[in-house]
């Protein structure tokens, strides 16, 4: 498994969060999130976006603690990254 969690820096609705990204597949990041109790509806389209409380659940369930910085990297060249539309 190859599940990247990020640092909790991004403000929302009053708690920090983090992003949960698969450089492998969507299916096993699926797995973590159902796991986690976040919804399918959570999913964003390449990624689903953690509160900071959940953070040490996901390392726990197996998910690999990344700078944003390397988790974006590896996210696409994973060929994972949803392409942005304008």
């Amino acid at each position: 498994m190859t599940v990247l969690i990020d640092e909790p820096i991004w403000p929302f609705r009053g708690e920090l969060w983090c992003h949960l990204v698969s450089d492998v597949s969507y299916d096993e990041l699926h797995e973590v999130a159902e796991a986690l109790g976040i919804p399918r509806r959570g999913f964003q389209g390449d990624h689903y976006d953690v509160p900071a409380r959940f953070r040490d659940r996901a390392i726990e369930l197996g998910a690999q603690p990344v700078s944003g910085r390397e988790l974006i990297t590896r996210l696409r060249d994973s060929g994972l990254r949803r392409k942005r539309t304008v």
